[in-house]
């Protein structure tokens, strides 16, 4: 798609003074796949230099924005962590090509914040916390969870910039059991659930997205039972809250849902 009202391209490295009209450009899969006509300059942030994913000394993630999904993939199978697994198949739930996979980063699956984002998954699942920059340098953090606050909506001000997305060390370290459903063989996610079982406490979470128009993520301090599984995920989720488009109807991705989590749960305490 050529975006024939942008009249620069900005390094994001040179500092500029940010103006209405102004949008950051990571990997450009979202941005130059349909009109944008409201945006008159990109801030490119190919540049910057950041590590795509680095471990930190308390054995915590961190994943640059910037990182790609390929990048992503080639470090989560030679990560020892008992979680390493989920980072492939969440890779893997992408609806794209190896083109894609090589141009579309974290942080911009992250930004669009669609309820099947797949990276939204894998943040949320493993309890992600969002590293975001000011334009006057402040900085803020913020779990996944809370930063998807819709479908298509994020808590992002005007200007404000995803540097990163941290994993604690512990979520590394738990049992993870995925499911995924489509209503095609190679389709877009229609419900996603992860579940996470601790080794230290024993607590489960669950985390519900595609099906829902925001990343839902319930936490348990030791398994529940299925009824119990079963209402935590109705009191969550408000009606208006299962996401209807054509890749599902609320009522398929409510059902799913439920026997998804119900499939994980026997799975990850079993």
């Amino acid at each position: 798609m050529d975006l024939n009202t942008v009249v620069e391209v900005r390094d994001a490295r040179d500092r500029a003074p940010w103006r209405p009209g102004d949008a950051w450009l990571g990997g450009g899969t979202y941005l130059f796949s349909e009109p944008q006509p409201r945006l008159r300059r990109l801030v490119d942030l190919s540049r910057t230099g950041w590590t795509p994913v680095e471990l930190r000394p308390d054995g915590s993630l961190e994943i640059a924005a910037t990182c790609t999904v390929a990048q992503l993939s080639r470090f989560g199978k030679e990560l020892p962590d008992r979680a390493a697994p989920l980072f492939e198949q969440c890779c893997r739930a992408f609806l794209a090509s190896f083109k894609i996979w090589n141009m579309a980063t974290v942080g911009g699956n992250l930004c669009n914040a669609l309820p099947a984002g797949p990276m939204i998954s894998l943040t949320t699942a493993l309890d992600g916390r969002c590293l975001l920059l000011a334009q006057d340098g402040a900085r803020r953090r913020v779990r996944v969870a809370d930063f998807v606050t819709g479908a298509g909506r994020k808590d992002l001000a005007e200007g404000e910039l995803l540097r990163s997305v941290t994993l604690p060390a512990r979520a590394l370290s738990c049992r993870t059991a995925f499911r995924q459903a489509s209503l095609y063989g190679l389709g877009r996610s229609g419900v996603l659930v992860i579940g996470a079982l601790d080794p230290v406490d024993g607590s489960l979470a669950i985390t519900v997205t595609a099906s829902t128009v925001r990343p839902v993520r319930l936490w348990f301090p030791l398994p529940p039972s299925a009824g119990a599984l079963r209402a935590a995920i109705g009191s969550a989720v408000a009606d208006g809250e299962w996401f209807d488009d054509i890749h599902g109807l609320p009522e398929w991705r409510r059902h799913m849902t439920v026997r998804f989590a119900e499939e994980i749960r026997e799975e990850v305490t079993g």
